[in-house]
């Protein structure tokens, strides 16, 4: 039976809960189209940003905030200390140096694999059983670099897929060249994620008829 002390004092404060579909992303585009993506289909209950511009996770953060009436997520939050990202369910990585005038995707891979380091190795630290989603450039390699340095199993890091954009902006562009909508294009682009990838014609459907050229 509860106590006199119990029936006159109640808790004003709900107790701190572990969120249930928590995902962390960066602020760069790519990473605010991901959080629009999942906050307008109420895939989340928690949405942390971390990144290292101070100015623009403040900002990102608020533009969000600001437009949480549209959404069903209640809790937004941003900071540069990675701790804000504990407990994820899901982490986006779209980290990286850009690719410099005349460069390979490639010769990317270097450069950004030491900025992984200091990264992948945060990311375990505060959210070890985490899905680790990665986007980064080249993404097939840097999928696989990811999994080495986080030593996650194979079925926690998953790569947006090597060359899933391009086969889309190649069906576009077939799709404009001949005067239909893109969803009755079909077509690939095989090989790695850079140069050396190539568009696979004898593969494209139009309308349902199959490219011999």
């Amino acid at each position: 039976m509860a106590t006199l002390e119990e029936k006159l004092i109640a808790p004003v404060a709900e107790e701190e809960t572990v969120p249930n579909n928590k995902t962390t992303v960066g602020v760069g585009q790519v990473d605010m189209a991901c959080a629009i993506s999942v906050l307008g289909k109420s895939l989340v209950d928690e949405l942390a940003l971390v990144d290292v511009l101070e100015d623009k996770l403040k900002g990102e953060m608020m533009h969000l905030q600001h437009g949480s009436l549209c959404f069903q997520t209640p809790n937004i939050m941003a900071d540069k200390d990675y701790s804000v990202i504990s407990n994820s369910k899901t982490v986006v990585v779209t980290a990286g140096v850009l690719q410099q005038e005349g460069e390979s995707r490639l010769n990317l891979v270097q450069r950004n694999i030491n900025v992984f380091k200091c990264i992948i190795s945060q990311l375990v630290k505060y959210s070890p059983d985490s899905t680790i989603i990665e986007v980064s450039s080249p993404v097939d390699i840097l999928t696989y670099v990811t999994r080495e340095l986080s030593g996650l199993p194979k079925h926690h890091v998953i790569g947006s897929g090597c060359n899933n954009l391009n086969s889309a902006r190649f069906c576009c562009h077939v799709a404009e060249k001949v005067g239909i909508h893109p969803r009755s294009c079909r077509g690939w682009i095989w090989g790695e994620h850079g140069n050396s990838s190539v568009s696979g014609w004898s593969g494209v459907h139009v309308e349902g008829f199959l490219s011999r050229n």
